[in-house]
């Protein structure tokens, strides 16, 4: 069947990679985003100036501090989910009683104060980031080559998804945290510091963005425009899968990425814009989303 439509399994294959390593990063930062929203009723469009930090801080405690990448995983989802902690205290609060547009419109403008930040110490060049020297090489799998950076990627993001997935939908503290959503009040009474609650909640979907970023870091340049390049299309990601749905969220993402990378086989001029294709046509057959709930 290959050799019919002429195309090498090493192509084909390798663009399914390259898709599902696409589609991990969408499902990784639309995750934090579904959680965001579904749980705080945030639209955060500074989600990818959060990535693009997550990188970044990891990039900085390697030249100034000589630490490396298996510590800057932990550290730079601790650090940017502080700053994220900070935001919601200072700002986001404010609007969780106001209209969607609002938390919108502050978390642009953040986006594009953060993002101008970095511009004007960096400029617009990529920083280049080394992957670990155990992740280096690759394996040769007869019908493709396999880096095992890449996998490690595939694997890792998966690993973060369904631990994500499972703490919101399985335990006892996302219980509590779909009931603060629904019921605060109720909450409360029952003894659970409900505005600590929510604060720690942004600033976990915020980390989950700087975990991503610091797992793009060897992967592309760290670059202050890493994630505006991307934040659209994972927008338009979570709305496929429905917004405020993890679920969605991880399913779509990976999907994605898939249905991305056959494009670029078979009709590369389509790949960018494949995605916000099927957005239109999702929204016309089921406008919460594939996984979302009606109003």
């Amino acid at each position: 069947m290959m050799e019919l439509i002429g195309i090498p399994p090493q192509v084909l294959f390798g663009q399914l990679l390259l898709g599902l390593i696409n589609g991990a990063f969408y499902a990784m930062l639309s995750l934090g985003l579904a959680l965001i929203f579904g749980l705080l009723n945030i639209i955060n469009f500074s989600h990818g100036a959060q990535y693009m930090m997550g990188a970044f801080v990891a990039w900085l405690v390697l030249q100034y501090a000589g630490i490396g990448y298996w510590a800057a995983l932990i550290i730079s989802p601790i650090v940017v989910g502080l700053f994220g902690v900070l935001l919601e205290r200072l700002l986001i609060r404010r609007l969780y009683n106001l209209d969607h547009l609002y938390g919108l419109l502050l978390t642009f403008g953040l986006a594009l104060m953060i993002e101008g930040f970095f511009r004007q110490l960096y400029g617009i060049s990529g920083q280049p980031y080394a992957i670990p020297a155990a992740l280096q090489g690759g394996t040769n799998l007869g019908f493709m080559f396999l880096p095992t950076y890449r996998a490690w990627i595939l694997i890792a993001s998966v690993a973060v998804c369904v631990a994500t997935w499972a703490i919101i939908e399985k335990t006892r503290l996302g219980a509590y945290l779909r009931a603060a959503t629904e019921n605060p009040t109720m909450v409360h009474a029952s003894g659970i510091n409900v505005p600590l609650l929510i604060t720690l909640t942004y600033g976990f979907g915020v980390a989950l963005a700087a975990f991503a970023g610091v797992m793009a870091a060897p992967a592309y340049q760290v670059s202050p425009l890493m994630g505006s390049n991307l934040i659209i299309i994972v927008f338009a990601v979570v709305v496929i899968g429905g917004m405020g749905s993890i679920m969605g969220a991880v399913v779509t993402g990976f999907g994605l990425g898939l249905l991305e990378g056959l494009t670029k086989v078979f009709y590369p001029e389509a790949s960018s814009t494949v995605i916000f294709v099927v957005m239109a046509i999702v929204l016309l057959i089921k406008p919460a989303g594939l996984f979302g709930k009606a109003a």
